[in-house]
């Protein structure tokens, strides 16, 4: 096969054929259409590969943000470290005859993701002279690098003039642009490259970027450079096209910053020029076969399109967001733009973890080292707070140190997130048996989070050791006593460090025990499990007494599950976010009441979906997508919850469940380290 027959089978590939899990060619399972853009009420979708995240734009040829994971300094907000806002280096203009065109002069806009290759794909026609195609990727094997890929149909004799465009927001500053060519025997490279600080100097970033021609060396487009006012530029060519032809060509580019590499600079433009001269047929072939990985766990519904669209489309997200290997975590709108300020919550380790954790178990590590190599900085926040051992942030930035506003009483109080940290950690060593990463990860981590709480405890005799002043999973409710949540989540992890020891060979610190068989889940009356030592009913933000039951067992006889569901569902907020609801499927359908899952189930999802993707905001009308938090949330209610899957001392197991009417089927693949498959019918 010639060069250009495969580039174009190829592109084909990546343009036109989409194919499920089985083979069978099905669209609609993998394809999100972007239906009836308006740009007044338009919320972007994400192509993003663990590293940079690329929002799309209702704008011709534009993305809206690109985001750089690791990145942060202090600036905006709340006077903490943000992730940054880098370079927009994936841009590009178009000029036909001499005319740019803008959103008002196209029609028959159109935006696609496919999934299963995580491209997302523009279409529009200009006036009655061009069809535009362009494919954007976050290339999945080259974590600092995306890839732009553009053909423009010629309806009528014109000229065409794209351009590569490198924008700099505001945020950055000491901006520097370069424009340079390599030349040689067999390629000229033209690199179009940017470099500046970070708001306090921290950092230094550089993006760059090139055109990628199909033309033989020396018959290329002659590439001219311009250097723009307000922090642009630019570089451009110009073909001439007659009526029916079709020019295809590509861009490339990469950005790096200082908390990546020492050198930025350089570093973009060595990675520009390896994509540069990888080819797109080869960039495409490795960034599908990375991604053809990744849907070796995939989970399938028979009979609900509507469901299978967004369960896939969390998947999507989740896989996007985060990488094995790495050592970064999850934000809750993780890479798909500046929300929460980039930091790392309980949202990652309660809620995105356990799906990645059931799917890809190596992906679920990488998340775990994020809080292992910033043990130091819990430890330093526990002695600072007089405690021993290790006190996560609640917000928690690129450093580990605490990172919430000073106005948000969650930072210094909102304890049960050290729980959740060694809650996550025993998770993986049940699903993975890895003794070795026990021994020198999962103990270490459980250890110190078992002394903190042993040091948190208020001890006043058998039986009443309390822990008072915190803020539970129900943040309406402030400098509260004995949470249910919290001392749930303290009790649990406490547990989970005598048993790691023991299954080490160690001797567990006694007073781990003592103190986790003293702390109380305080009880109405009637039984009902209460949310903390003066709750009188009033409405709660999110779930917080129900996580006794899942993904805890702390309540786990049927009848004080159901008796706790029963009091709590109808205090539950309607302005509260999307995995308050989640868990309220999971629970319903482990106790094999499928109808009432369902319901709840959709309810996680579908009135959060915004226009035109149906990307998930965090609350039902909200503006701040993508809430990948929700999306764990609500993959947790399909896999722990109508498909059974429980994590515990035996590993992997399925609980036996029904599947809600509407579906016939459910066909989890991929599911822990032998990567089995769970069907449920």
């Amino acid at each position: 096969m010639t060069r250009n027959l495969f580039l174009l089978s190829c592109l084909l590939s990546c343009f036109v054929s989409i194919h499920n899990a089985d083979g069978q060619t099905d669209n609609s399972a993998w394809q999100i259409v972007g239906q009836n853009i308006n740009p007044a009420t338009y919320y972007g979708i994400t192509v993003a590969n663990g590293m940079i995240g690329l929002v799309s734009s209702p704008e011709p040829m534009k993305v809206k943000d690109v985001v750089l994971n690791g990145a942060f300094d202090t600036y905006g907000r709340g006077r903490v470290s943000n992730i940054l806002k880098v370079f927009n280096f994936a841009n590009m203009n178009l000029e036909v005859d001499g005319q740019r065109i803008g959103a008002k002069d196209i029609n028959d806009y159109r935006q696609t993701l496919d999934m299963q290759k995580a491209a997302l794909t523009t279409t529009f026609n200009y006036k009655d002279k061009v069809s535009v195609k362009q494919t954007m990727l976050a290339l999945r094997h080259l974590p600092f690098s995306e890839l732009t890929m553009v053909e423009i149909t010629a309806r009528k004799d014109c000229e065409i003039s794209p351009m590569s465009v490198i924008e700099t927001p505001e945020n950055l500053r000491e901006v520097k642009n370069f424009y340079s060519e390599i030349d040689r025997s067999h390629v000229t490279i033209r690199l179009l490259t940017s470099v500046a600080k970070s708001p306090t100097g921290r950092h230094t970033v550089a993006a760059s970027t090139s055109f990628i021609f199909e033309e033989p060396h020396g018959q290329e487009p002659d590439v001219i450079h311009e250097d723009w006012d307000y922090n642009m530029h630019l570089a451009k060519f110009k073909k001439r096209l007659k009526a029916g032809e079709t020019y295809r060509f590509s861009v490339v580019g990469s950005v790096s910053s200082t908390a990546h590499t020492a050198d930025p600079h350089n570093e973009a433009e060595r990675l520009t020029l390896f994509a540069a001269l990888e080819r797109t047929e080869r960039l495409l072939m490795r960034h599908n076969a990375e991604w053809t990985k990744l849907w070796q766990s995939d989970i399938i519904i028979d009979g609900d399109p509507d469901a299978q669209r967004a369960v896939r489309s969390a998947l999507y997200h989740l896989y996007s967001f985060v990488r094995e290997g790495t050592g970064y975590s999850l934000s809750p709108m993780g890479l798909s733009g500046l929300g929460y300020n980039g930091h790392v919550f309980w949202d990652t380790e309660l809620w995105m973890y356990p799906p990645i954790l059931v799917l890809k178990p190596e992906m679920a590590k990488s998340i775990l080292e994020y809080r292992f190599e910033r043990m130091p900085m819990a430890r330093q926040n526990a002695f600072s707070h007089g405690y021993a051992g290790v006190m996560f942030p609640w917000e928690s930035d690129a450093d580990g140190q605490e990172a919430t506003p000073v106005w948000a009483l969650t930072g210094p109080f909102q304890h049960h997130i050290t729980g959740c940290v060694g809650w996550a950690f025993w998770k993986y060593f049940e699903v993975t048996k890895d003794k070795e990463w026990l021994r020198t990860r999962g103990y270490p981590m459980l250890k110190e989070v078992a002394d903190f709480w042993s040091s948190r405890v208020e001890r006043e005799g058998p039986g009443k050791f309390h822990i008072n002043n915190v803020i539970g999973a129900n943040e309406w409710q402030e400098n509260i006593d004995d949470n249910a949540f919290t001392n749930g989540m303290a009790k649990t992890s406490l547990y989970y460090a005598i048993q790691a020891a023991q299954d080490l060979g160690i001797v567990p610190n006694p007073d781990w025990k003592v103190v986790a068989d003293n702390i109380p889940i305080l009880k109405f009356p009637d039984g009902v499990t209460k949310e903390n030592r003066t709750y009188d009913g009033v409405m709660i933000k999110q779930a917080d007494v129900n996580l006794l039951s899942y993904p805890l067992r702390i309540v786990n006889d049927e009848n004080a599950v159901r008796k706790d569901l029963s009091y709590y569902e109808s205090r539950y907020s309607p302005e509260g976010p999307a995995m308050g609801w989640s868990v309220l499927s999971t629970l319903h359908a482990r106790l094999n009441e499928p109808e009432k899952a369902y319901d709840w189930f959709v309810k996680s999802y579908k009135p959060n979906e915004v226009p035109p993707f149906g990307v998930l905001a965090e609350t039902a009308g909200g503006t701040n997508p993508y809430f990948a938090t929700g999306a764990g949330g609500m993959l947790q209610a399909v896999l722990n919850g109508f498909g059974g899957i429980d994590i515990n001392e035996k590993g992997i197991s399925q609980l036996k469940t029904k599947l809600p009417s509407k579906w016939k089927s459910l066909t989890i693949k991929g599911v822990g380290p032998d990567k089995k498959t769970i069907v449920v019918k």
